[in-house]
């Protein structure tokens, strides 16, 4: 490019007569891309202001009351949610608990330096492949208590070399677990306990409309004891359509994170892995920040709505 903006400038010195753009039409040349390298020539800082990097971080952040506190401080802060609250959240969740804790006005992408320079950040998950696909939308969640997705899940047990298992119910409205079975084995009759204790929970604040309990076509859910517990209590059973795990998105979903932030820690027994698996449950409903909810956890965003200062979000299940 340098040599055809040369020799276009000598032919405009030598004839300048010639209109430029006739000169930069015989080499292809567009003539913005003459007049920038031309500009250049006459003045050479521009190409040092160009590479120059823009302004450099100031160094500190401010609170809702006006404190300035240094990003070393910030930096502090960052590595005690870590240690504290969940080594699993991102920049997005810990700006979150930044401005909720301690008040402090930051930007999602200062976090995100910050991290990235201490090596913080998790790496990027591999993009997916994407395959046309039907989802089921047959729902239109308004409320908590009207749609419930159940699932199995298992963890292993290292100091035995044996697997122990997790079903789980969660309302797709407030994302929380409404009840949950931890046990060496999971049979219909542990299904339909879990149930049970899911409406001994919830059925105060549902009203004349129970929730419908989405499952898939498991042996637990196909069999006879856990079909009658559904009728005893007047719920609505739906299985979803077979191989489409994305029709119960929601459960499928926390399953991801309790094998994330669970279930990838290695227990020597099972006594050692009901307690974590419970303590993490317990954490999940009552402090674990949801995105979906606002940056809330479960037990705040449904406080929050009690006290008129949200509302649900409606969303397709």
């Amino acid at each position: 490019m340098t040599e055809l903006c040369e020799q276009v400038h000598a032919w405009a010195e030598a004839y300048p007569q010639v209109p430029l753009q006739v000169w930069c039409a015989t080499v292809h040349l567009p003539r913005g891309s003459y007049y920038a390298w031309r500009r250049r020539q006459l003045n050479p800082s521009e190409d040092r202001r160009r590479a120059a990097v823009g302004r450099a971080p100031v160094g500190y952040s401010t609170t809702q009351t006006g404190h300035a506190v240094s990003d070393d401080q910030i930096m502090a802060w960052i590595l005690a949610i870590l240690e504290q609250e969940n080594p699993w959240y991102g920049y997005r969740k810990v700006t979150a608990v930044l401005r909720q804790q301690y008040g402090l006005i930051i930007n999602p992408k200062k976090v995100y330096r910050l991290m990235k320079a201490w090596h913080l950040l998790w790496p990027d998950r591999p993009p997916k492949s994407r395959y046309p696909r039907k989802l089921a939308r047959n729902w239109v969640i308004t409320r908590p208590n009207q749609l419930w997705q159940t699932d199995i899940t298992y963890g292993y047990i290292a100091g035995e070399d044996r697997f122990f298992y997790v079903q789980a119910i969660l309302d797709v409205c407030d994302r929380s677990i409404v009840a949950y079975h931890i046990g060496l084995t999971c049979r219909a009759a542990d299904a339909a306990q879990t149930l049970q204790r899911a409406v001994q929970a919830r059925q105060t604040e549902w009203g004349p409309e129970p929730p419908v309990i989405r499952t898939d076509n498991g042996p637990q859910f196909t069999a006879h004891v856990f079909e009658a517990q559904c009728q005893a209590f007047g719920l609505t059973h739906e299985r979803i359509p077979v191989a489409t795990p994305n029709a119960n998105a929601y459960i499928e979903a926390w399953h991801a994170l309790l094998d994330r932030e669970c279930l990838s820690q290695e227990f020597a027994t099972y006594a050692e892995a009901y307690a974590a698996v419970t303590r993490w449950i317990a954490f999940y409903n009552q402090r674990r920040l949801h995105g979906a909810l606002g940056y809330r956890s479960p037990a705040q965003m449904r406080h929050a709505v009690a006290n008129g200062q949200a509302q649900w979000t409606p969303l397709c299940a």
